[in-house]
């Protein structure tokens, strides 16, 4: 599995704020900054007291956790993201509504979080002089199937839009997407697990042609950190990581376990889409990620010239049935000791 650049140093004396703070992400997140050390602030902005309660517990302890500040608020309240965004340098938008079925049934909630909480941050932050903002994405995003992916496609939209609205201060907005985290809350893996050490007889496989990508909670805080140091303004971030087939995965949790066809769930896709082919005619990569640029015309190729960025092929797309990265079984195996 490749490793993600880690140097904190350009962020030593700097404020950060984290919407949606409290998450698996913003807690994996606020270990990863603190660790590094030399904050002068890291701010942990949700609504859940409970959640911020039990993280300042956590970390009561660390040697840096002088620099810990947590701030309840919504990103639906542009008021309260105003007042915690003072003097704030960088900000990591984490903060989502992110349940599939969930979103579908409740569709309005989804947007005022998904949609107008990103203006919100985005007006709060240039009203404010944050100088960098990175939105986390998802990979259901490009061409999507159902509303949680269409939300968010309409933040990334108006994130890298806002580049335009900062007039000559120094401020930019860049976009991290990627696939699925390897035994987070809600996902494949530690579902299989409950229903293996229940007895389970069989497991449910929704399609058995179905391939997702897969990235660890390491790899992907290390992913935004990384790409918040690069960033100019505008870009949206894929990593490239590796793909897997359900089946393949299923085999490996449940050895012997049959395995039984259920059907696609409503919004639900075959394979992942990271970059369609209307993307990949603008997009350019690195080593260890592809670059979507913006299409505004204070955007320049400079920087990623001198990182030797190339544009990629004609026809181009990322998914994750077409991947030239797949997980093997003893590389599976390594991750789940990990998690």
């Amino acid at each position: 599995m490749r490793n993600f650049d880690t140097d904190l140093s350009f962020l030593e004396g700097t404020s950060v704020l984290i919407t949606g703070g409290t998450g698996s992400f913003g807690k994996r997140l606020t270990q990863t900054l603190l660790n590094g050390g030399k904050l002068k602030r890291c701010i942990i902005f949700s609504r859940d007291e409970l959640k911020q309660y039990e993280m300042e517990q956590r970390f009561r302890d660390h040697e840096n956790a002088d620099c810990l500040r947590f701030f309840i608020g919504d990103v639906r309240d542009q008021e309260r993201l105003a007042m915690a965004l003072r003097n704030v340098d960088y900000v990591v938008h984490a903060a989502a509504l992110k349940h599939v079925p969930i979103a579908e049934y409740n569709p309005f909630e989804c947007i005022k979080t998904n949609v107008l909480g990103a203006e919100n941050v985005a007006t709060a932050a240039i009203a404010c002089g944050v100088k960098r903002i990175v939105a986390l994405s998802t990979d259901k995003a490009a061409s999507p199937l159902n509303l949680y992916g269409a939300s968010k496609l309409a933040s990334d939209k108006i994130f890298v839009a806002a580049n335009s609205l900062a007039g000559s201060q120094d401020f930019g907005c860049s976009v991290v997407r990627y696939g699925n985290v390897l035994g987070s809350r809600g996902s494949v893996v530690p579902y299989f697990k409950d229903l293996i050490q229940k007895g389970t007889k069989e497991l449910p496989i929704t399609d058995m042609r179905m391939t997702r990508f897969w990235i660890t909670l390491e790899q992907g805080v290390n992913f935004v950190l990384s790409s918040l140091k690069m960033m100019q303004g505008g870009e949206i971030y894929i990593p490239k990581i590796p793909s897997m087939k359900i089946t393949d995965m299923a085999r490996i949790l449940g050895p012997g376990l049959p395995h039984k066809e259920i059907g696609i769930r409503p919004g639900e896709k075959l394979h992942e889409i990271m970059i369609t082919v209307d993307d990949g005619r603008n997009t350019i990569e690195l080593n260890d990620r592809y670059i979507i640029k913006p299409q505004f015309p204070f955007w320049t190729d400079e920087s990623y010239d001198r990182l030797g960025a190339t544009p990629v092929g004609e026809d181009f797309e990322y998914t994750s049935d077409n991947n030239v990265e797949w997980l093997t079984d003893e590389e599976f195996k390594e991750l789940l000791t990990k998690i």
